[in-house]
């Protein structure tokens, strides 16, 4: 293949980048290449996707037997896009024909590869903003930060961790030699090259099909694998957005676009189970349910499996300094994307007897009530809940958020909001339920506390616990049997302070303490927070550490005679 992108200009333009990325790894500062704001673009991308819709979404990839789409925007839009159906015995051998000439190129050029992937990504942001907008039901603003920049960090970062895992052996001819005393040494010539495994299935969800998917993607190809997408099935359109980028790119270096290449599914297909377990398949990225996460544990067993499942997210509160703050600050937290976060704090634990505040102390049914009317607060104003809310991603959460007045006494009822730009889109604030958090109720092994299980959407549980002391054994439980991808705490007391510490360094649970200002429980920043541990069932990889990039190569040695 004729190169268009020589290595020499991949570096003038993209390795000061990734020295940025490696040296923000490094110190977790704050660094972004990637403007958040829709002023930095130059259009705003609406007729670009709206061009898209009804269209034949075709990849010029080998292995095509079939059309398949069937993509309803949560706003009520039919996309009526149809993309490339695979035969696999045709795709997956083609996918593997390019992966020796993309492992001789070596991490930097790789990396370089992907970060002028995320380059073309990021100047196609406001369109990727409707995609994921149309397919997740995020707002619009939302779908644009956190589809696009940030989902791009999330990829870079990724593309940083990989570089560095690679090159930690030297690259070329390292000579060896040993001492024999008397008698001529030992000598050798030894190389050391970074080998992938195979093909990559990035499996990827509804909700953040960019964010949840880019840190997989790019962690597999940069160091030296094929990646197959497979979107979810409401979500394909900015994962196919993406291939054909990542695909015209690979060309243009020199290299074999089939190096990346999309699996769209017939409706009620079910090919990520058939994919999962073909022998080609050495690593699988999954974000999802626990359900089929699991699966893929126990079934996939020729492949390293990277999932993110479900938790039960907690906040503890025992005391505050600054009561409006964190009152304004939870109900944010509860109301972003109608609770359709992984990150989105579910079981409030609170005194019954109440909390120690800087306005005085406030009882259990205070602290409640004053939380329910902050986030009606929040969303009284129709026009500012829509651009928080979004819409409801699909009918089972609608159906959790209905059923949910049925598990005890409503502190919040949810309301139904009108969006007048889309009719269709079905709009709800959350519902906030009280719980008795008593120790009988969680403490046996046969409970059915709803709070102990995930309610995905937006239903929040303000659960009353005897004692702080009790509501960290509640925490504790939660997130050992079912996970956490967030905790949260508010207190005044060292003591109390250093014991939630404590829980989540044994637990394996990121913690965040007393945020009252514009950082949020259910939100991380790339290149400095960690999403997830991989330390708790509710996900067994963090975004990003080097344990999440370091298992998708092998370091293969060559010994010669020198």
């Amino acid at each position: 293949m004729a190169a268009q992108l020589s290595p020499q200009q991949l570096t003038e333009t993209h390795r000061t980048t990734l020295d940025q990325a490696l040296e923000a790894i490094r110190t977790r500062a704050y660094w972004s290449p990637h403007p958040e704001h829709p002023k930095a673009y130059e259009n705003d991308g609406k007729a670009a996707f709206d061009a898209l819709l009804g269209t034949r979404f075709d990849l010029d990839q080998p292995g095509t037997d079939d059309w398949t789409g069937a993509e309803v925007s949560p706003y009520g839009i039919e996309l009526g896009i149809t993309y490339p159906h695979p035969d696999l015995d045709v795709l997956l051998p083609a996918m593997k024909a390019g992966m020796g000439a993309w492992r001789d190129a070596g991490p930097e050029t790789r990396a370089l590869v992907c970060v002028e992937i995320l380059a073309r990504i990021g100047a196609r942001t406001p369109e990727l903003a409707h995609t994921v907008m149309h397919t997740s039901g995020q707002a619009f603003m939302m779908a644009f930060q956190a589809g696009g920049p940030h989902a791009q960090d999330r990829g870079l970062e990724a593309v940083a961790y990989a570089y560095q895992e690679q090159t930690r052996t030297p690259s070329g001819a390292a000579p060896w030699s040993k001492p024999q005393g008397k008698r001529d040494p030992l000598e050798l010539s030894k190389t050391f090259v970074p080998a992938a495994r195979g093909i990559a299935l990035m499996i990827g969800c509804n909700t953040f099909p960019t964010w949840n998917g880019y840190p997989g993607l790019f962690a597999s190809l940069a160091t030296g694998n094929a990646v197959l997408v497979k979107p979810h099935p409401r979500a394909v359109l900015p994962l196919a957005l993406t291939v054909k980028i990542a695909r015209t790119v690979l060309a243009e270096a020199g290299f074999d676009p089939n190096l990346v290449a999309l699996a769209a599914e017939r409706p009620g297909e079910g090919i990520a189970k058939t994919l999962a377990v073909r022998p080609e398949i050495k690593i699988i990225d999954y974000t999802g349910s626990t359900a089929f996460g699991d699966w893929l544990e126990a079934n996939a067993r020729q492949a390293q499996v990277y999932t993110e499942k479900a938790g039960v997210n907690t906040v503890v509160v025992d005391s505050t300094d600054d009561y409006k703050g964190m009152l304004s600050n939870l109900a944010f937290s509860l109301s972003l994307y109608s609770g359709q976060m992984c990150t989105t704090p579910q079981n409030l634990l609170i005194p019954r007897d109440g909390i120690t505040t800087d306005t005085g102390d406030k009882s259990y049914d205070e602290v409640v009530a004053d939380l329910a009317a902050s986030v009606g607060g929040l969303l009284g104003d129709d026009a500012r809940a829509n651009a928080l809310l979004g819409a409801l991603v699909n009918p089972d959460v609608k159906q959790r958020l209905d059923a949910a007045p049925g598990l005890g006494e409503v502190a919040l009822a949810s309301r139904e909001i009108s969006n007048p730009d889309f009719p269709d889109a079905v709009v709800r604030t959350p519902v906030i339920v009280k719980q008795d958090g008593a120790r009988k109720q969680w403490e046996g092994p046969d409970t059915d506390a709803a709070y102990l299980s995930e309610c995905f959407g937006p239903v929040s549980f303000a659960v009353a616990v005897d004692s702080t002391a009790d509501a960290l054994e509640l925490l504790r439980r939660t997130v050992r049997d079912k996970g956490a991808m967030t905790v949260g705490a508010y207190t005044t007391s060292r003591e109390v302070e250093r014991a939630v510490e404590e829980v989540c360094l044994e637990e394996s649970a990121q913690l965040s303490l007393n945020l009252t200002g514009g950082v949020y429980v259910n939100q991380t920043a790339a290149f400095s927070d960690f999403h997830g541990s991989g330390g708790n069932p509710a996900a067994n990889a963090a975004l990003c550490d080097a344990a999440f990039v370091a298992n998708r190569f092998r370091v293969v040695e060559v010994r010669r005679q020198a």
